[in-house]
């Protein structure tokens, strides 16, 4: 929107410091005039007495009021002038001087507005309002490059995943053109398992905008509730896989969205259930409450992992192993999105290792 141009900030703080000035000068003057001159008489007079040198009788002349003002104004005209000139002066070096620091951050704003986000003020000097504004603007800086490479990083891996469902029906379609006798039952099949896992990823992209821009609506909803219906749905994988599903805890009541938390709850007690051991392994969901608000626990048998690995899982499209090449492996975004879903409702997700193999992962949510 275009604006029609208007004076500085410094010429303005300049001008107001001259006036403020000569404001105090005037009063001087104001002063001088009601409490001096008003008790001068209007008409000059003559006193006599031992005026002269020797002690001889004379008489002294005694200035009027128009007399002393006569003499007076010029000056005080001068002094106004000189007020006049080291007010303007003044304030333009003392403006100049305190706006310098908004010109950083101007710059600084420039720069960000052009892309340049690994730019920080790194205002110097004593805590002042300009250096809690820098400091704050620096802060929003990190976040910002922070979050953009992490959005430009997801948007590749993205790409990438939903580039590859594609080509692989491409291809399927390439051969069964050049195939006289192609088996169609079988082409159907394959384009279903790679429809289906396009579909799936498509759907884990959507889940993860929605928890992003928090457009949702809250509602109470109980935690052990949610693990017992989590539990119910993926029985029939955890009895394929040979894992036994152990719910327990108390209600954990929180304010959230129910779909939301309960795709939360699927995708931790899913992942517990393929990063398994072969046969006979466990998970276990267990709901508690706590001093500061309510904990959804996820803990699963399972191979032995470095905690530095673990800290990675939470990355989208990071596969555990053996994943790629795994019927129920996922996209790569069911830890992601429990992260996402999580820090939507004002939680945290920390994963750790599990003593015995395997990982425990926990949900802390803010009581309702």
């Amino acid at each position: 929107m275009a604006r029609p141009p208007g004076p500085s900030v410094r010429l303005q703080l300049t001008l107001s410091y001259a006036g403020f000035v000569l404001v105090a000068g005037a009063g001087l003057l104001a002063v001088v005039w009601v409490f001096l001159l008003r008790y001068v008489p209007d008409e000059a007079g003559s006193t006599s007495g031992l005026g002269a040198p020797d002690g001889a009788f004379g008489s002294t002349f005694m200035p009027g009021r128009s007399d002393l003002w006569d003499a007076f104004a010029p000056k005080a005209a001068l002094m106004m002038l000189l007020l006049l000139l080291v007010g303007l002066a003044g304030g333009w070096v003392l403006a100049g001087r305190m706006l310098a620091p908004l010109d950083r951050i101007t710059a600084a704003t420039r720069a960000a507005g052009s892309g340049a986000l690994d730019h920080r003020i790194r205002l110097p000097g004593r805590d002042d309002e300009f250096r809690e504004l820098a400091d704050a603007f620096d802060a929003m800086l990190e976040r910002l490059e922070r979050h953009v490479a992490e959005q430009q990083r997801f948007a590749a891996n993205a790409s990438h995943e939903l580039r590859t469902p594609l080509a692989i029906t491409q291809t399927l379609l390439d051969v069964a053109a050049k195939d006289p006798d192609p088996d169609v039952d079988l082409l159907v099949e394959r384009l279903r398992t790679v429809n289906t896992r396009a579909i799936d990823l498509t759907e884990a992209l959507l889940v993860l905008s929605r928890a992003d821009k928090r457009s949702f609506e809250r509602e109470p909803v109980d935690l052990s509730l949610l693990a017992e219906e989590a539990a119910e749905v993926l029985l029939p994988l955890a009895e394929q896989r040979g894992v036994t599903i152990t719910t327990a805890g108390e209600a954990a009541a929180t304010s959230a969205s129910r779909a939301l938390l309960l795709q939360l709850t699927t995708n931790l007690l899913h992942n517990a259930i393929v990063h398994n051991v072969p046969s006979d392994g466990g998970a276990w969901v267990t709901t508690r409450t706590t001093s500061s608000g309510v904990a959804l626990v996820v803990e699963n048998t399972g191979d032995h992992l470095d905690r530095l690995f673990v800290a990675a899982l939470a990355e989208p499209f990071q596969r555990g192993t053996g994943r790629l090449h795994d019927d129920h492996g996922g996209v790569g975004l069911g830890l992601a999105i429990v992260e996402r879903i999580a820090a939507a409702h004002d939680g945290t997700l920390s994963l750790d290792p599990r003593a015995g193999g395997g990982l425990v992962a926990t949900v802390s949510l803010p009581r309702r």
